[in-house]
């Protein structure tokens, strides 16, 4: 990471080796933060950040779900993303805004106090070590034996640390079978979704992807299915059986990063088409939206002044 970048905690702009929480903060040890994941990109009229408003209600939806207060209001947080992005010089990269309790704490109730907010932005070739080309890599997955998060047990719809260690289990069971990337089912035995990735299957030329109620209701994923209706792509959301890996013309996965990152093996079973022609159409679709090259989506665009 970077150590010059500035980070905006609590409406101030700080020096990067200056955002730090105690070890025995609530949030540390309980795992009680909430975050969100935005990436923006670089058009012909500045840096533009993806579905901005649609995150930042998402973030809202998880303070609420977890009966957590948010200090600031959506505007303020927009304009936080916004000026950190400019105060970084950035073009194109990732925000991660994090929400969390600062304060010690042995409690498992969290404290009775606003949540503190940073902003981070990020350039993925400086700070992360780049992406490569993923989407002519693509990945290969395996079928976790371990399960997503019953919806019962916890609000899986908030996107909260602590959720994220049912898929860090099941990347690392991946992993170590050889394989990078995840798919986990639901507790009732349907495809489920990634670690941290929306999956897509492509059937007889449409779309399929698993309703959500058992997995997060991603973005990108939302996205995806409102360009691909829009571009006369049959779309179908439903419990999707797990035998439809085996037969599926194509697979994909989708997250903030990595909008479509097309499946090229899962388990023993190899796509050596991968990425198909469906796959290529939503990417293209994708790609000129993020550009500002698409005017039907304009509005999913936050463009930085």
């Amino acid at each position: 990471m970077s150590a010059n970048r500035m980070v905006w905690l609590n409406g101030d702009y700080i020096p990067w080796e200056n955002a730090t929480v105690h070890i025995m903060s609530h949030s540390f040890g309980r795992g009680s933060a909430i975050f969100e994941v935005i990436s923006f990109h670089g058009t012909g009229r500045g840096p533009a950040v993806f579905r901005l408003q649609a995150h930042i209600e998402r973030l809202f939806r998880s303070a609420e779900l977890l009966e957590m207060e948010l200090p600031y209001s959506k505007e303020a947080l927009c304009d936080a993303v916004a000026g950190t992005i400019k105060r970084n010089g950035l073009r194109q990269g990732f925000i991660k805004i994090i929400c969390f309790y600062p304060e010690v704490s042995f409690e498992i109730i969290p404290p009775e106090s606003p949540l503190s907010v940073s902003v981070f932005a990020l350039d993925p070739e400086q700070d992360l070590g780049g992406l490569g080309d993923y989407f002519k890599e693509g990945t290969t997955v395996y079928v976790s034996n371990w399960r997503k998060l019953d919806p019962r047990t916890v609000p899986i719809e908030a996107k909260a640390a602590a959720n994220y260690l049912n898929g860090m289990v099941a990347r690392l069971e991946a992993r170590k079978n050889g394989f990078k990337n995840v798919i986990m089912l639901d507790t009732q035995g349907f495809i489920a979704e990634g670690g941290t990735e929306s999956a897509f299957l492509v059937k007889d030329g449409c779309l399929l992807t698993p309703s959500t109620g058992t997995v997060l209701k991603s973005i990108t994923r939302m996205s995806i299915l409102e360009s691909a209706r829009e571009a006369g792509i049959e779309c179908i959301e439903k419990q999707l059986k797990p035998e439809l890996l085996d037969s599926a013309a194509e697979i994909f996965l989708s997250s903030t990063p990595f909008k479509v990152l097309p499946v090229k093996q899962i388990n023993d079973r190899k796509l050596p088409d991968a990425p198909g022609p469906v796959t290529r159409q939503i990417a293209e679709l994708l790609n000129a939206v993020i550009g500002g090259n698409d005017d039907r989506f304009e509005n999913w665009l936050y463009f930085v002044k």
